[in-house]
């Protein structure tokens, strides 16, 4: 599970032939595995799943390139012959090895064609890990955020809300009310390019429960009062799926609120839905949405509403999910490059290192942006502007940070046009006086101002490590460098 842009290679193994991406895996007997029948859950040795992994080797990992986040997804294959996602917890999450074992098992009970089904789990000293179903077809967010060939259509986002609401219930139905940090990386296209929800969510990420690890603007609120996730807060992170849907990009459920209290639909809106979709079945979406999103816990709907809001709304049930979303059955893997400097250097939260790395790079990635002032009517108004972002870039470059981030700040509110540049050295200074929160926002900003640009990836990644969010740090580290690979195609076209 995760974001299936395989990293694996043919490296040779003792145990075990070497994986071949994307290959339907056949048996010794030539008999090919059916990968329709879901195994029962088991507990698997820690010497299989080295074997599947090649000693969890760095060229298996899918979610993630670094050797310091705590919860690490893997591609596998075992003896089998079958592919599957083994994600390695850290040491100190589950200590107790059969508290572990135990809650496992008891989501490995859980079999439905909407979830990836949880089929194991090793506990041996200190090792944690879960396997499951593997799924070739990448997470809702690679579909949503950073598509290639075509945006997601209408109908497709339908199913992907209705799949879900689904999984959810039949969770519910078998008393698992709590799924943890439900967001678009969590649902994931399986070889028919059906959206299923990651059983992964259903574990805690540590024992004490506070496993929430989403950017904190879509956090549901109550676990911002209490540390806890409730029932209703699944029901939160399902309407913040819902805007994503709808919007085709992340915007913070207050924001979305207010457009949708002040009927400004068509802001909130993809636009490049235009033209499929009938306004009634949007508007019963977005509907839906507000209901999930709704301040007090108790006045969110339950699952059950969910699936009886959205089921009418899809209107093109008998169209596979593979054609809707133009994949063939064998997509192509593409293999990310490896981590740019920066990106390195932002995995092990090395801020001086990124701070000479933003210093030698300066302004270039922005086309000219440090010349565009130079051909506007010279006013008082631009040389303010620019003697403010050279005081900015003085301070920034003289490692006075609470200074760069003052004159950064007055930069921001003078300019017409924002700079991303100037949002990631600002986003860096926050990081150097101790503000997380505020340097994500700065980092998210950046990405707004070039949407395919890697730094901001990358300086997104480095601010959610420092709060904690280390899953959410290692898909930022793998979109930065997904972007890294796409503009050096480009170049070499």
């Amino acid at each position: 599970m995760g974001c299936f842009q395989s990293k694996t290679a043919n490296i040779p193994s003792p145990d075990q032939q070497p994986i071949e991406p994307d290959s339907k895996p056949d048996l010794a007997n030539g008999e090919q595995v059916d990968q329709d029948q879901v195994p029962a859950f088991k507990e698997y040795s820690l010497l299989e799943l080295r074997a599947a992994t090649n000693g969890f080797n760095s060229e298996f990992i899918v979610s993630e390139s670094g050797e310091r986040a705590p919860n690490v997804v893997y591609k596998g294959k075992l003896k089998s012959n079958r592919l599957v996602a083994i994600k390695r917890f850290s040491k100190q999450s589950w200590p107790d090895p059969q508290q572990f074992v135990a809650e496992a098992a008891g989501v490995g009970k859980l079999r439905h064609k909407r979830l990836v089904n949880l089929i194991g789990c090793c506990a041996e000293g200190d090792e944690r890990l879960l396997v499951a179903e593997y799924m070739s077809n990448d997470t809702l967010s690679k579909h949503l955020f950073h598509w290639d060939k075509q945006p997601l259509p209408w109908e497709m986002r339908v199913r992907v809300a209705f799949h879900i609401a689904q999984a959810l219930d039949r969770c519910s139905t078998d008393n698992k009310k709590i799924y943890h940090d439900l967001n678009a990386y969590r649902v994931i296209f399986d070889e028919d390019g059906d959206p299923r929800l990651s059983s992964f969510g259903l574990m805690k990420n540590s024992r004490d429960g506070k496993s929430y690890s989403t950017n904190l603007a879509y956090t549901p609120p109550e676990f911002l009062r209490t540390g806890r996730v409730i029932p209703e807060s699944v029901i939160y992170s399902f309407g913040t799926i819902l805007l994503d849907l709808l919007s085709g990009k992340h915007i913070p459920p207050s924001h979305a609120l207010d457009l949708i209290r002040g009927k400004n639909l068509l802001v909130l809106m993809d636009s490049s839905l235009e033209g499929q979709y009938a306004n009634e079945d949007a508007t019963a979406l977005v509907e839906v949405a507000s209901k999930c999103l709704e301040y007090e816990a108790r006045d969110r709907p339950d699952v059950k509403f969910l699936i009886t809001a959205v089921e009418p709304l899809q209107k093109k049930k008998e169209i596979p999910s593979l054609s809707l979303m133009g994949l063939t059955k064998t997509p192509a893997v593409v293999i990310p490059t490896a981590l740019s400097p920066l990106g390195k250097a932002c995995a092990r939260m090395d801020l001086t290192a990124v701070h000479d790395i933003l210093l030698k790079t300066g302004y270039k990635d922005e086309d000219g942006a440090e010349n565009e002032l130079s051909f506007q009517e010279w006013t008082q108004q631009v040389q303010d502007i620019l003697n403010t972002k050279k005081f900015g870039d003085t301070a920034f470059r003289d490692k006075e940070f609470k200074n760069a981030i003052e004159y950064y700040s007055k930069l921001v509110s003078m300019m017409s046009v924002p700079s991303g540049t100037v949002f990631v050295r600002r986003a860096l200074s926050y990081l150097m006086v101790g503000q997380p929160e505020l340097a994500l926002r700065d980092a998210m900003q950046a990405q707004v101002c070039m949407q395919e640009w890697p730094t901001a990836f990358y300086m997104q990644a480095l601010a959610l490590s420092k709060l904690g969010m280390e899953a959410d740090a290692q898909d930022m580290l793998n979109d930065g460098a997904s972007f890294e690979a796409k503009k050096q195609n480009s170049w070499r076209n």
